[in-house]
């Protein structure tokens, strides 16, 4: 940030009186201007012993399968950016029906905030984000073919939790890791 976003004058960074970490801060009227981690809301929807997974058809790693997911707009709860981002990725209608995990990147300053939900219907298609949506087997999951570590974690720790038949709420940082070779193009 070089300039004030509330007076247009030029910023400095500095460690502001009472604060440990160096902020953008107005040379002319003092504002802070905080940056803050961005919160990515997902589902893994269900339908009986299936996951409704999405093949991305944008960059970041185009091509590769993740769950609907995006980041939250304005004035959205977590809950309605997840149904949002799985209207959008994959035309798919859900009922979130709980909290299944929040899963920390510090490393590219996002949060994940995951729900299980339901699918409503199975009148899902590829929406513009996405070149193919599919209902995936736990035993079919494309884990050498999934976009991000985070989707790994998140469907690792499903998979755990549907084959030891536990229902919990995960919390976890998910560290940098070197992209596997299949993720490179």
């Amino acid at each position: 940030m070089k300039y004030c976003a509330q007076c247009g004058s030029v910023v400095e960074e500095k460690i502001p009186s009472g604060e440990s970490l160096l902020r953008a801060v107005c040379s002319s009227c003092h504002t802070i201007h905080y940056e803050n981690p961005k919160i990515v809301a997902g589902s893994i929807p269900e339908w009986e012993d299936k996951i409704l997974l999405c093949r991305r058809a944008i960059e970041p790693r185009l091509g590769l399968w993740t769950f609907p997911a995006g980041f939250m707009e304005l004035g959205e709860s977590t809950e309605e950016a997840a149904t949002r981002e799985t209207l959008e990725e994959a035309h798919a209608e859900i009922t979130i029906h709980s909290l299944f995990g929040i899963f920390s990147l510090p490393h590219v300053s996002q949060v994940y905030v995951v729900y299980r939900a339901h699918l409503q219907n199975l009148n899902f298609k590829p929406g513009p984000e996405s070149l193919d949506v599919q209902l995936i087997s736990l035993a079919d999951i494309p884990w050498n073919h999934l976009a991000f570590p985070v989707i790994h974690e998140s469907l690792t720790r499903y998979v755990k939790d549907i084959q030891t038949s536990t229902s919990q709420t995960h919390s976890s940082v998910v560290p940098i890791q070197k992209a596997p070779s299949f993720y490179t193009s």
